[in-house]
């Protein structure tokens, strides 16, 4: 569609001076909305031709003001064009703000970043985690980094973002972050997302990630089999604070919380459920889902060890996830296993060997992790070998005799 510019004059009628005078004022139409201003000029009503919209007549007043009006056109005109040619909404408010210098400044990135993440702030606990606010604040600190050090600039305009600035970022996330491309993948989802709110406002009109595709990699999540579970389930430690990350570990590979949900667990999210036996009742720190686990032996020995000893109703001894994946290393490789072992390797485990390789149902070991979404479950539902053979002894027991019905030539 073909857009529509105009712009006329007219007398300030009611306005008139001690002096005869009547001022002159301007309207700016594009695409039929219109925005009015002052011209700061004035003439006499006998000067003026109301169908040109001028001056006329051999007074000299009559062409210094014409040459005002005429140069005001012109500028206008030429602001216009500069606006079609970068933006496809232009405004006449715009064009008259852009004339007049009173524009409000373009809005920069992490200004609106930092806004973005203050309002998470105040939504903490109420529809926002602790976890999604540091994920949020952690990619406007990449940001601040990238525009540093590689733009030489404190911040930058959202109308200067486009594809380069956004294949530079990601370039900078993999080389100088050493970021994995997952990694790099889930800091520009939360850039983009910065994005929609700047073009939901109004304050960009183009969408920079128009032409750029956010990929992620299938991930091979990592997970203790039975038999590196048990070597350490079974390892008699000399030094206690080894002893309670164990077993805070291990209590995790029953159950399937993540580190924040077991550190703030507390006596009365475990109680007597519909069929009498104790079960784990909560929301995910992170989503806010509930989540319903059976307390499994394993893991009710461990509630039982601690009971009483903590303070604030606190079920287990969870240090700070940094200390906690740093003595998980040396429980490691004190039982021999030759893995990256962290805190959220343990909801892997749950996932992997303790419920789907022993048979549960996937849509019961997703709700017991409290997604949303089976296909989120579907990243653990890996095929091992002790799944095929378990599965494969099954299927053996039922078709026990059957060989004995057919005439086999040797």
């Amino acid at each position: 569609m073909k857009s529509t510019f105009s712009i006329l004059y007219y007398l300030k009628r009611n306005g008139q001076k001690a002096n005869g005078n009547m001022p002159i004022m301007g309207r700016i139409t594009v695409n039929g909305t219109a925005a009015q201003f002052a011209a700061k000029v004035e003439i006499k009503p006998d000067y003026w031709n109301v169908k040109a919209g001028k001056a006329i007549g051999r007074a000299v007043e009559v062409h210094e003001v014409n040459n005002v009006l005429d140069s005001i056109k012109g500028t206008m005109t030429k602001i216009y064009r500069n606006l079609q040619e970068r933006e496809s909404n232009v405004t006449p408010e715009r064009i008259k703000n852009i004339f007049f210098g009173t524009e409000v400044k373009g809005q920069m990135l992490l200004e609106l970043f930092k806004k973005h993440n203050e309002d998470i702030h105040k939504l903490l606990g109420i529809s926002k985690s602790i976890v999604c606010y540091e994920k949020y604040e952690l990619t406007r600190k990449r940001l601040t980094d990238f525009l540093r050090e590689e733009y030489r600039v404190s911040d930058i305009s959202l109308k200067e973002i486009n594809y380069e600035f956004i294949t530079d970022f990601e370039a900078y996330l993999r080389g100088v972050c050493r970021c994995g491309a997952n990694t790099t993948a889930k800091f520009l989802q939360r850039f983009k997302s910065i994005i929609l709110i700047a073009r939901n406002n109004g304050w960009i009109y183009h969408d920079p990630f128009a032409n750029y595709k956010i990929r992620f990699q299938k991930a091979d999540r990592g997970y203790l089999t039975q038999e590196e579970l048990e070597a350490i389930l079974k390892k008699e430690f000399s030094v206690k604070r080894l002893e309670q990350v164990r077993d805070i570990f291990i209590f995790s590979c029953f159950c399937g919380l993540a580190y924040v949900d077991v550190k703030n667990l507390k006596e009365s999210n475990i109680r007597t459920s519909f069929d009498s036996n104790l079960w784990i009742m909560g929301k995910r720190e992170k989503t806010g889902v509930s989540f319903n686990i059976p307390l499994l032996e394993v893991p009710k020995m461990i509630v039982e060890k601690y009971k009483g000893t903590l303070p604030n109703s606190h079920v287990l001894p969870v240090l700070s996830n940094q200390k906690m994946n740093a003595y998980l290393k040396e429980i490691a490789d004190v039982c021999g296993v030759d893995k990256n072992l962290t805190f959220h390797l343990a909801r892997h485990t749950f996932a992997t060997t303790t419920t789907l390789a022993k048979g549960v149902p996937i849509e019961t070991v997703s709700k017991m992790l409290g997604h949303t979404n089976i296909q989120t479950t579907q990243i653990y539902a890996r095929v091992i070998n002790a799944k095929i053979s378990h599965d494969m002894a099954i299927l053996a027991e039922k078709l026990r005799g059957m060989e004995t019905k057919y005439a086999i030539n040797q």
